[in-house]
């Protein structure tokens, strides 16, 4: 009995290190990109695709992607044809999707789809978990400089050649994989707290671009190594835990900006447009 207790946590730390990790890596951008709350609206457009996947006997992994690379899509082509804001589109999209995933749930799932179980993690779960989690990082490694080449300026972007309608589509399609991960650790109604609290604790502390990536992501991987540790220990759920470890760091950080100069400069935003310009011509 003991022995599948540890190997069920094990699994539950695994993903929790690689989901954790990721999900703040991605949130970096998405502070930066003025966009922490999407990951927490769209996290809500998953639950239709989960509720689906339990009726039919599906990992629930499938049908919340399913369901969120539908709304990114929608959300995509609305924002190319019409140039809306994508926190306004995926406002639209949310409490619909969340009344049709209350309704097509089954009651008993419910509650574990909206809060997360962590604890009950399979092999696949795992596997899940460290393949996209290890493309979310690569992927967005590599578009890192055209992506704050980008946030600087869309029109100098495109002068640059980069195809900033096909960047956005990468990555939100990168923003709906790591929700759709997160939703097994901390469940839709606390997903946005694994983006936002480790990249908006660690922005106060850190005075370069990659570092604050790096630091995100070590936030966020011990964000959710303490929450379901504490859980397991406590006998809590995990998902609260974990959103109670991050607002902890978060609390624990000091409340003080870099300083502006040395972070504009740091971040390198002028080389930045120089190595967008040869290296993500190529990519993007």
């Amino acid at each position: 009995m003991n022995i599948n207790i540890d190997y069920n946590l094990l699994l539950s730390l695994v993903v929790g290190v690689f989901v954790g990790g990721a999900s703040a890596y991605i949130g970096s951008i998405m502070v930066l990109k003025r966009l922490a709350l999407v990951g927490d609206a769209l996290s809500h457009v998953a639950l239709p695709g989960i509720g689906l996947a339990l009726v039919l006997n599906l990992n629930p992994f499938v049908g919340a992607f399913a369901a969120l690379a539908v709304a990114v899509l929608i959300i995509w082509q609305i924002q190319t044809k019409t140039g809306l804001p994508t926190e306004a589109l995926v406002g639209l999209l949310f409490t619909a999707s969340l009344a049709i995933g209350i309704l097509v749930t089954p009651e008993p799932e419910l509650l574990e789809a909206l809060f997360g179980d962590i604890s009950r993690v399979a092999v696949s779960d795992v596997v899940l978990a460290v393949i996209f989690s290890i493309t979310i990082f690569s992927v967005i490694y590599r578009l890192r400089n055209a992506l704050v080449l980008d946030l600087i300026s869309p029109d100098l972007a495109e002068s640059q050649r980069i195809n900033t309608a096909k960047l956005n589509l990468v990555f939100l399609a990168l923003v709906a994989i790591v929700v759709a991960l997160g939703v097994k650790v901390v469940g839709i109604l606390l997903m946005g707290s694994l983006v936002i609290v480790p990249a908006v604790a660690s922005k106060n502390f850190t005075r370069t671009l990659r570092g604050y990536g790096v630091a995100s992501a070590c936030l966020g991987v011990i964000s959710a190594v303490g929450g379901i540790l504490l859980a397991d220990g406590l006998q809590l759920p995990p998902g609260p835990m974990v959103v109670l470890v991050s607002a902890a760091l978060f609390s624990g950080v000091p409340l003080t900006k870099a300083c502006p100069s040395s972070m504009s400069r740091s971040w390198g935003l002028a080389s930045s447009i120089s190595a967008a310009s040869t290296r993500s011509r190529s990519r993007i």
